[in-house]
């Protein structure tokens, strides 16, 4: 029998400071590589923290009871890491809005850039993944197109096929529909679901409770830095736990797989 696979994460009473301010309070959890997950949250309750402290941009106060872990290592090289784990992030979407063209926003992922400098080597491999991933996700008529002349909704497909280009364990999504219309936050929720049926693994972050899509079965709630709760979609996505967790009154549709507030 093969060894059960490593946790894609792994906390176990992780906290992390954010200057003197306290982001992450003994926080303890695991997911599985391969599991869609969505952790929700108010504005400033730790949600990009935690995506920062995956992917090694904080890193957690050192404690005898503490321990991270990432597919089972506790020390990596970010490089290393970088393309197991295909990161979008309101940051990403920043540093990318400039003179490159959408075929390069794509490439720069095989080398941890923004954009391609005359010393990087791209390869035949390389430049066929990269219009693979702009056809997967609909966008190749985006690859000559300069990123300074994308919507915010085209930017963001296109740093989503950024991130797949190495095909990693998972998909680490910081707020994805952030700064969306509702067209293109419609039609980027439907990439997600097309991804995730796929065999992506999603860890999404967010405030919206519409940007949970069908998929994912599993939420984990942060208040004020600390988990609130951790479970199934049914058990916590209800109006009196979302009440308390954002802390005003709260009511709640569920239609086509989708929860709403209403």
């Amino acid at each position: 029998m093969l060894p059960p696979s490593p946790a894609l994460l792994d906390f176990r009473h992780v906290s992390v400071m954010r200057g003197e301010k306290t982001a992450l309070d003994d926080i303890t959890l695991r997911i599985q590589a391969g599991e869609h997950v969505a952790i929700l949250g108010p504005n400033g309750c730790g949600k990009s923290t935690l995506i920062k402290t995956i992917t090694r941009e904080c890193y957690p106060l050192v404690r005898p009871d503490s321990s991270l872990t990432i597919l089972g290592r506790d020390s990596w090289n970010v490089f290393e890491l970088r393309p197991l784990l295909g990161v979008v992030s309101n940051d990403l979407m920043t540093s990318s809005t400039r003179d490159i063209s959408g075929l390069e926003a794509v490439l720069s992922g095989f080398f941890s850039s923004i954009g391609i400098q005359p010393y990087h080597d791209v390869t035949p491999v390389m430049l066929a993944k990269a219009h693979a991933v702009l056809a997967l996700l609909e966008v190749p008529h985006l690859s000559e197109r300069e990123m300074t002349a994308m919507s915010s909704g085209e930017g963001r497909r296109i740093l989503i096929a950024r991130a797949l280009v190495h095909d990693p364990l998972a998909l680490l999504l910081d707020e994805p529909t952030n700064s969306l219309d509702i067209h293109a936050a419609l039609e980027l929720r439907g990439i997600l679901r097309k991804l995730a049926q796929a065999g992506t693994g999603i860890l999404m972050v967010t405030h919206h409770l519409e940007d949970i899509i069908p998929e994912i079965d599993r939420v984990i709630l942060l208040q004020n830095g600390r988990l609130f709760a951790d479970g199934s979609k049914s058990e916590l996505l209800t109006a009196e736990r979302l009440t308390r967790l954002f802390n005003l009154p709260v009511d709640l549709v569920r239609r086509d797989g989708y929860y709403h507030i209403c």
